[in-house]
């Protein structure tokens, strides 16, 4: 994350030598980007959930899942969080929330048909550990710097149609190209960058869940079944991909092949070395 942010300070570096130091064009951009980054992080619990169709039930609607999901919050010591399903055959599911106060968790009904109680248990005490990690927070956040650094990387090139032949010196000039390929790369390093932190955090969600159940197997035994039968979703959303259990993109996506979650044998073999070591 220092990273990251250090990152962002490069590029806006970058794009106030690309105007020729006008610092009133500058900072007003710097300052809109600001206030979009921060619209995304306080709304985007309720974008996530209202993007993927999710309703919010209580117990009586469906007393296993809300039975499940309390266990665990007393486990871990957490608020009980909002429950949300979503109306989709394939299994899979996410949890968003800036905090523990403001979590929502949700699975699709898909992963309720498939999963017998102890994998439904280690599915959503990864999706708590998320919670309980702050991974959600640091995940709007990364997907907040990525959205300002585009944003910039976008007006780069805007301006580029307007700067005319006004490079009348090496120097501008030099800056001038050096504007346009950080515009075409800073939004991609970004990218990676956010990919780097939500697969760690999906790795430290995963040993969350070993740790609060006790029984690896069964986060393990959910993961294989999940391989085997898919966890792409009807209705896709690259937006709020990274906030899922699984990938939840189908393969021939573009924006899969920047995948927001490590490989799932991957995952397997981590957990296999918990059971290993335990």
């Amino acid at each position: 994350m220092v990273l990251f942010i250090a990152f962002v300070g490069l590029v806006a570096w970058i794009f106030n030598k690309f105007l020729g130091g006008q610092p009133d064009v500058f900072y007003g951009v710097l300052v809109g980007a600001i206030i979009y980054a921060a619209i995304m992080y306080y709304s985007g619990s309720r974008l996530a959930l209202a993007v993927n169709g999710a309703r919010e039930i209580k117990k009586q609607d469906n007393p296993r899942l809300w039975n499940i999901i309390e266990n665990l919050s007393i486990t871990d010591g957490l608020p009980m969080p909002r429950v949300f399903i979503m109306d989709d055959p394939s299994p899979n599911a996410f949890a968003t929330g800036r905090n523990p106060q403001g979590a929502a968790v949700c699975c699709t009904t898909g992963l309720l048909s498939i999963m017998n109680d102890q994998e439904l248990q280690g599915v959503f005490a990864h999706e708590l550990g998320h919670v309980k990690n702050y991974d959600i927070r640091v995940s709007m956040v990364a997907f907040a710097l990525t959205a300002v650094i585009s944003l910039i990387a976008d007006v780069i090139f805007q301006l580029t149609w307007f700067r005319g032949n006004n490079r009348d010196n090496q120097n501008n000039q030099l800056f001038f190209l050096f504007g346009i390929v950080a515009a075409i790369l800073a939004p991609l390093i970004a990218t990676m960058i956010q990919l780097a932190i939500t697969r760690q955090r999906e790795y430290l969600a995963d040993a969350t869940s070993a740790l609060t159940t006790r029984y690896p197997e069964g986060l393990i035994s959910a993961l294989q079944k999940i391989e085997n039968t898919g966890s792409v979703l009807q209705r896709q959303n690259t937006a709020t991909a990274h906030l899922f259990f699984a990938n939840p993109l189908r393969s021939h996506s573009l924006a899969n092949l920047f995948s927001t979650h490590p490989p799932i044998d991957k995952r397997i073999a981590r957990l296999r070395g918990m059971e290993d070591h335990a």
